[in-house]
């Protein structure tokens, strides 16, 4: 025996028994036996701490790296004469029974160690461990591929012919199934055939996984400064055993496996036979610069000041300061409220203006700011598909689409006059219950049974209505209350799902004379800075921001509560018809106190305060207005941003005027509210 490998063998079993792998294994073993089955091959799963192995001896350490497969030989050397001479598992009978999968718990931060299709060379023949990282594009049901089996020679008169487990075939990474199982093998002692003995064959399960480079997130935005190119391209991943149903589509991923490359016909795939799956967490709270500090102490003497500023000067790279400052404050009260958490409090945007271009390129603008910001593509789908798997399989493979992309992010859809009824009915269905559900016909995959996968969408939703173009599609109603708005070519149902329905301040016929300079500047130089603020508060700057806004833990004071809660039950009261009821729906509670907590957030505090949940009601209340006309409540159009913010005095106007907002919400809520008492300044 060559020496070297005794004394690598020596030395896993030393690691093993200080790692506590060996107790782990012996607990493993007396699974297997007190089953009282024969197994065609024993599964083991040892975990590998490559520094630690490493320090025990380099050797053996670097053999674990480099040649996974051959080390994988050497701990099933071990664990066949621990099992022998303990007498762990009686049933055993060879060596070849044992199947040693060796699970590394990270690897070398190293670029050698780093996997990637956009890089070249792509080493996929070295059969050695590498981490790559990814996102979930696409998920195949789980099928059964052969762990192992034995194979018997065919002729009778043979010593292996039956009885012993001579002949063993277990998978190897990268391996597909006919070449783990195959029909040419031939008796070492006779050179008669080999046969399959099927009772003894072990299954597993497999899961196919086709990931992507995390840049595509870049390439799916609208709008970008990242002027660098690059190739992507997806790559598929094999997930088996333990690690099936451990990935979820539309997730960050960071895998350990061996590559291969698979045929598949005059098709070669390049994969990744994963070893360890990890979830990648969001990048946690940035830093603000010190001019985003500086503004924020020099308004502290009003919870309203800073908000006011931070639309006001919001986006200049795209349209001028003090422009669209509704919209804007809502956009970033939707930017914050971003999250991959369940049952978060979500903020979608449904904007109606007859300036398309401008609205487009402002949301294109911002969706830059989150990490997941998807424009949905019009030639793709909105929501998760189902298509036949392309690697041979024949089974059902489900794809990701813009919404799934946009996990913790914002799906900008664009017009919604655009699309066909069946997708509005989609669209409206998963802004209610944040989920879709997609169909797998077994019959048509090759499954007994029918399938209903439900796939989670945690995903602001934006969109905008041509109103220009919709005049034209259908006629206009004359019987409108006042303040509404004729919006009646979308579904009246999907315009109340939306959290916020916002109308633009300048229609096309009279645009603002400051914007007209703006788009004929960034015309001529589309890479000038036109104001003093865009170099003061960089895009990076608002990246930064909102990273660490959304991050904030925010919770509601009682105030704010009070506050809320009575405008809700008032206008419920005030809202309604001798048809249809209260034509406030169930869901404006949950909507305002999600605009409630992204006020505050963007405010940069922890605890809602009435302040805030006033910006909150103003903003739906427009909202409502817009949808079913004005209430007893009777806000002007532009509540939230009266006056054109210029100086110090206009943000102490606005102020003067939102007490007085606050005042008239009270008076409101007492005559429309019996039995709520809200507690005043005054009182």
């Amino acid at each position: 025996m060559d020496p070297e490998i005794q004394k690598m063998r020596e030395v896993a079993l030393v690691y093993l028994d200080r790692s506590g792998g060996l107790q782990k294994f012996v607990q493993d073993c007396k699974r297997y036996n007190d089953s009282k089955q024969s197994y065609a091959v024993y599964r083991f799963i040892i975990s590998i701490n490559p520094s630690d192995i490493a320090e025990l001896d380099a050797i053996l350490g670097n053999y674990i790296l480099h040649h996974p497969l051959q080390a994988a030989q050497i701990f099933q050397s071990v664990c066949f004469i621990a099992i022998k001479t303990l007498s762990l598992i009686e049933q055993l009978q060879t060596e070849a029974q044992i199947s040693i999968l060796l699970k590394p718990t990270h690897l070398p931060p190293l670029p050698s160690y780093v996997l990637s299709l956009s890089a070249y060379p792509f080493n996929y023949t070295s059969q050695r461990f590498y981490m790559s990282e990814g996102i979930v594009i696409a998920m195949g049901t789980i099928t059964k591929y052969t762990q192992g089996a034995r194979f018997l020679c065919t002729e009778e008169t043979c010593p292996f012919s039956e009885g012993r487990f001579r002949y063993i075939r277990v998978h190897c990474p990268g391996a597909t199934e006919s070449a783990t199982v195959r029909t040419d093998f031939v008796c070492s002692l006779c050179s008669s055939p080999l046969q399959e003995d099927m009772k003894f064959r072990v299954l597993g399960d497999k899961q196919i996984v086709e990931m992507i480079d995390a840049k595509v997130l870049n390439a799916l935005k609208g709008y970008s400064n990242d002027k660098s190119h690059f190739r992507i391209q997806a790559f598929t991943v094999f997930l088996r055993d333990e690690l099936a149903n451990k990935m979820t589509i539309g997730n960050h991923y960071r895998i350990i496996g061996i590559p291969a490359c698979v045929q598949n016909g005059l098709q070669a795939t390049a994969c990744i036979e994963a070893n360890s799956v990890q979830l990648c967490k969001p990048n946690g709270p940035s830093f603000l610069s010190d001019n985003f500090k500086y503004l924020l102490s020099l308004t502290s003497s009003s919870c309203w000041r800073f908000t006011a500023v931070l639309a006001n000067i919001f986006a200049s790279q795209v349209v001028p300061p003090g422009t669209y400052n509704t919209l804007k404050l809502a956009i970033l009260l939707s930017l914050v409220q971003t999250c991959e958490k369940e049952n978060a409090d979500y903020l979608d945007l449904l904007i109606v203006t007859s300036d398309t271009l401008v609205i487009d390129r402002l949301l294109n603008y911002s969706l830059c700011l989150l990490p997941r910001g998807i424009r949905h593509p019009p030639s793709s789908e909105i929501f998760p598909s189902v298509s036949k798997d392309k690697h041979g399989t024949g089974s059902a493979s489900i794809q990701a689409c813009s919404a799934v992309l946009a996990k913790g992010g914002v799906c900008y859809i664009g017009d919604l006059s655009s699309y066909k009824k069946d997708k509005l009915e989609l669209l409206q269905s998963v802004l209610e219950s944040r989920t879709t559900t997609v169909f797998i016909p077994g019959k048509k995959y090759g499954e007994e049974a029918d399938q209903q996968v439900t796939i989670s969408l945690q995903t602001n939703f934006w969109s905008f209505v041509d109103v220009d173009s919709s005049s034209k599609k259908h006629i206009q109603k004359e019987n409108f209350l006042i303040g509404q708005m004729d919006v009646s070519l979308i579904p009246a149902n999907l315009v109340d799902v939306f959290g916020l329905l916002i109308y633009n301040e300048f229609p096309s016929c009279r645009l603002s004379s400051p914007l007209i300079h703006h788009i004929l500047k960034k015309a001529i130089n589309p890479e000038a800075m036109l104001y003093k603020v865009s170099q003061q508060f960089r895009t990076q700057d608002y990246e930064e921001f909102i990273l660490f806004a959304k991050n904030l833990h925010v919770e509601l004071s009682s105030e704010a509560e009070n506050l809320i809660q009575g405008y809700y039950l008032a206008s419920r009261r005030v809202r309604r018809d001798s048809i249809h009821g209260s034509t406030l729906s169930a869901s404006a509670l949950k909507i305002l106190i999600s605009l409630s907590k992204a006020h505050t957030k963007l405010s940069l505090r922890q605890t809602v305060l009435e302040e805030d949940a006033l910006i909150a009601i103003l903003l739906l209340e427009s909202s409502l207005t817009l949808k079913h006309g004005t209430s007893a409540l009777c806000v002007a159009p532009n509540s939230v941003f009266p006056f054109d913010l210029s100086d110090e005095n206009s943000l102490q106007e606005r102020d003067i005027y939102l007490m007085q907002c606050h005042h008239q919400l009270l008076k409101f809520i007492a005559a429309y509210g019996p039995g709520i008492h809200i507690t005043t300044n005054e009182e």
